[in-house]
């Protein structure tokens, strides 16, 4: 098959939506089909384009088998509202010449990542005249979001973003996301049940796994061997409550026992290490190589998962996947009903959104078992295996990506008779 995939974030990102839109592309080039990617330079989570990229220009490049072409698109140092809506919309601007462009290449498919739902209209249309299956995977209900969240605002702004959404979602052949929670409310939205299918992102149980040797990073970062590490590892956003780390820190500055170490990049880094200028267990590394991931998640004994609980349902956080697959307990902040509580409560331990007491209590509740630890971090990984397996979610997803093609193919025959 020949596939077009359209996703703002793509390698050499090594976090969120750019890695798995790399993975997946790269696992299907691998299968023996044939790849073409329109993409962003490379941006997230610094929110800076990476050195050797241009984000004012088009150009193109090979990786891994797959050609990758970069559209123009603008990137605020610092994303918020207004500012965050037009970085999508000038995404979806660029991204249409190129995406009409390969209609003369006639994809089997077009496979677009939301967000930004603002490259709908070329994406179906690209698919239409090429007579391709259009696929759009939700990895976040982004206007959801931006109310629920705050970002934008007005009954009257909602209800039409919602109808556009609405129209959009409908004329998709597939709609997929990440979860049952939203695949669900893609149905709720208007898609039909036959069209919807659930695609987790997955983790590589092989790549990521427990490790009981010595870690490198403990002696970086001059932990001791009797510490046990609180980590939080992925895009430091401003909208996750991730504040909630630095202030449960805070509380359990009389346990000496207990380091908390802050791992990634993102706007709301300055913020973090202003409010943990003065707090002594409180560490920070910045983005590590792909190469160490394995190691940065076995350098921790207990992960958090802070998670507002506006978002509850719009998105199911990638980073939980690679938490459990390293049999370490997780805590996530998620509240009761929720898909992340039903999952965490069945392998980890969840508590309250916003509530850094409850964090600090569920913290010192596993500081002090170790065998509840060494438990839920055995039930975590069982769990991983079984749920975010990389082959058996992508060999799924291939055998659903062809029959939306074939059922295209038989409809676009039939119209010829």
């Amino acid at each position: 098959m020949k596939v077009l995939i359209i996703s703002l974030n793509y390698a050499p990102e090594v976090t969120g939506v750019g890695k798995y839109s790399a993975e997946l592309a790269e696992w299907l080039a691998l299968q023996g089909h044939t790849i073409r990617v329109i993409t962003a330079s490379p941006y997230y989570p610094e929110w800076r384009i990476k050195a050797g990229y241009n984000a004012l220009t088009y150009s193109t490049e090979q990786i891994n088998n797959v050609s990758v072409i970069r559209v123009p698109f603008w990137c605020p140092k610092r994303p918020s509202g207004l500012k965050r809506v037009l970085h999508l919309m000038s995404f979806a601007v660029f991204a249409s010449p190129a995406a009409l462009w390969q209609i003369a290449w006639r994809p089997h498919a077009v496979w677009l990542v939301e967000p930004p739902l603002f490259a709908s209209p070329v994406a179906l249309f690209a698919a239409r005249v090429a007579s391709a299956s259009c696929w759009l995977h939700v990895q976040d209900y982004e206007v959801d979001a931006a109310f629920r969240l705050g970002i934008l605002k007005g009954h009257v702004a909602r209800k039409l973003a919602l109808r556009v959404e609405r129209w959009l979602m409908s004329r998709a052949d597939v709609v997929s996301t990440p979860s049952a929670a939203m695949t669900r409310l893609a149905v709720q939205k208007g898609v039909s049940s036959e069209k919807a299918f659930t695609f987790p992102n997955w983790v590589d149980t092989q790549h990521a796994h427990p490790n009981s040797t010595d870690n490198p990073y403990r002696a970086q970062l001059t932990i001791g061997h009797g510490a046990l590490v609180v980590l939080y590892s992925g895009n430091l956003g401003l909208k996750q409550g991730l504040e909630i780390i630095v202030d449960a820190a805070k509380l359990l500055t009389w346990r000496a026992d207990i380091m908390f170490l802050i791992c990634g990049a993102g706007p709301a880094k300055d913020v973090l290490l202003e409010k943990a200028r003065d707090v002594p267990n409180v560490k920070f590394l910045g983005l590590q190589p792909k190469e160490r991931f394995n190691e940065l998640l076995s350098a921790a004994d207990i992960h958090v998962l802070p998670q507002l609980a506006g978002a509850a349902d719009l998105v199911m956080p990638s980073k939980l996947g690679p938490m459990l697959s390293s049999s370490r307990p997780v805590i996530a902040t998620a509240n009761e009903g929720t898909e992340l509580w039903s999952v965490i409560n069945s392998v980890g331990v969840a508590v309250e959104p916003g509530s850094f007491t409850a964090l600090s209590h569920a913290i010192l509740r596993l500081a002090d078992d170790p065998s509840l630890r060494e438990r839920l971090g055995t039930l975590g990984r069982q769990y991983a295996a079984s749920n975010f397996s990389k082959e058996t979610i992508l060999l799924q997803f291939e055998a659903r990506l062809r029959s939306s093609v074939l059922g295209k193919r038989d409809l676009g025959d039939r119209a010829t008779t």
